[in-house]
């Protein structure tokens, strides 16, 4: 058994840690995950080095505030829910990454010609954003993040996705339930049905920028049914276990009538 343990010991590749400079002002933190490869019999191990995952950059103690310059905001990053709805502990890699958080400041906003268009959200507000936008960041003991105004879906309140306000060309959109039977009238399980496209329209931003700085409306408006790209936007739960998701206006294909 010894013997074994020992020639199984020695078929492992040992893991090695990864050492990145510290920059001034931002130094980066990260978390080391070590692993082992089997080698094949008669080979000899050697030294991989080890997988580094980087996380938030960490902000320096000298550094008291972050302002964000033209049309990027910084938002305090909502933490993961650490329970289920029926209080049931989730492990930390079960745990939905949040996409949401509260505007704390936000730069002088984005050029269009010769103006300067404010950012249309203020500090304070509740946001939802991309999924994987701007950069994030750990300043004063949280997780920030400094994205584009462009990269914010929309404004959201209370904690249900039915509420948000979508802003610029954004939509959302309640999904059409999916197909629970075939043509013939087969039971299809929740892993056979296949994702829905179709959807009617709850809400819809005020429309993009022109070069001029005015608003373009969207030819879409709340209470359409829609087809849309199947593979774009942001999926939501809504309180009442419905399916949402927010994209851009360009991404809707069509209205349905």
């Amino acid at each position: 058994m010894a013997a074994a343990a020992a020639t199984t010991t020695t078929q492992l590749a040992t893991a090695s840690t990864v050492k990145f400079p510290t920059y001034e002002g931002l130094r980066p933190s990260s978390s080391t995950v070590n692993f082992a490869i089997p080698l094949k019999k008669g080979l000899k191990p050697r030294s991989i080095r080890s997988l580094v995952v980087t996380a938030a950059s960490t902000v320096a103690p000298k550094y008291t505030s972050i302002k964000p310059l033209g049309d990027r905001v910084l938002v305090k990053i909502k933490q993961a829910e650490e329970k289920t709805a029926g209080g049931i502990l989730l492990p930390s890699t079960a745990q939905t990454k949040p996409q949401g958080g509260e505007v704390v400041a936000v730069g002088e906003g984005k050029r269009v010609g010769k103006n300067t268009i404010e950012i249309s959200v203020k500090p304070g507000t509740q946001i939802v954003y991309s999924k994987y936008a701007g950069t994030e960041i750990e300043f004063n003991g949280s997780n920030h993040l400094v994205l584009k105004e462009d990269d914010i879906v929309g404004v959201l309140e209370t904690d249900d996705v039915k509420d948000l306000k979508p802003l610029n060309d954004r939509v959302l959109i309640k999904v059409a339930e999916a197909e629970g039977k075939t043509a013939g009238g087969v039971l299809l399980t929740e892993t056979s049905k296949e994702k829905p496209a179709v959807g009617t329209v709850i809400a819809v931003g005020p429309g993009p920028l022109d070069e001029e700085g005015k608003r373009i409306p969207l030819p879409i408006s709340s209470g359409n049914s829609v087809i849309y790209s199947k593979y774009a936007g942001n999926d939501f739960k809504g309180s009442d276990g419905s399916d949402y998701i927010t994209l851009r206006a360009s991404d809707v294909l069509a209205v349905l009538s």
